[in-house]
């Protein structure tokens, strides 16, 4: 996966001013924060901010699958580029301005981007879920979003190591670990069982993001 190093100093400009997506069901990107990215990041960013917006805009009345293709397509354009590189830190999780103002992310900022942005299209939180799984082939840990249509279904998984949706049963090369999305924490278990554990609270970098999306709002 292509890789490339972002000075630290960009996380630090960013988070004064965070960001204007509402983990409900709206998307809204203040004019302060348009300009603030067109001065320090440039017209290419001002430019992505603006196609999200737009993506937003047209696809929120889309047939969810149309939903789901478009915006795993839009997102899975970034970069690919881990922490410590990106934000020289070990595990950061990015809210998607942070993402597309960067046009870098890792696998935590690609979900939650395309969960934030499906969710305020008006997909229901209980049918979307963050994944955290082992990629098999790669050894390593990752993540990616589910789409439930029903709770008991096969969902379809969002990745941003390919384009193309496909079911979970075909993806062999994930085994899931556990999932998460606003209203609670599952465990996986082996068989393909899944154990609620408690509250989404529980994972510290969640609360992380969501605190600096709520304190944007305010």
């Amino acid at each position: 996966m292509e890789t490339a190093a972002r000075p630290v100093c960009r996380r630090s400009l960013l988070l004064p001013l965070v960001f204007l997506i509402s983990t409900v069901t709206a998307l809204e990107l203040g004019d302060e924060l348009m300009e603030y990215v067109r001065e320090e990041f440039g017209n290419e960013a001002y430019s992505r901010l603006e196609n999200w917006e737009n993506l937003h805009r047209l696809a929120s009345r889309a047939p969810v699958k149309r939903q789901l293709t478009l915006v795993n397509r839009f997102f899975n354009r970034a970069r690919f580029v881990n922490d410590i590189e990106h934000w020289g830190v070990e595990d950061y999780w990015a809210t998607p301005v942070e993402l597309l103002t960067t046009n870098a992310g890792d696998c935590e900022d690609f979900s939650i981007a395309k969960y934030l942005t499906l969710k305020s299209m008006g997909v229901p939180d209980d049918q979307l879920r963050i994944v955290y799984v082992k990629a098999l082939e790669l050894n390593q840990a990752h993540m990616v979003l589910a789409w439930y249509p029903q709770p008991d279904a096969d969902p379809l998984i969002l990745d941003n190591l390919i384009n193309e949706i496909k079911p979970a049963s075909q993806r062999q090369d994930l085994e899931p670990v556990y999932s998460f999305n606003g209203e609670g924490l599952w465990l996986n278990r082996s068989g393909g069982d899944q154990e609620r554990i408690g509250e989404a609270e529980k994972l510290e970098h969640w609360q992380d993001v969501n605190r600096r999306l709520i304190d944007a709002l305010r």
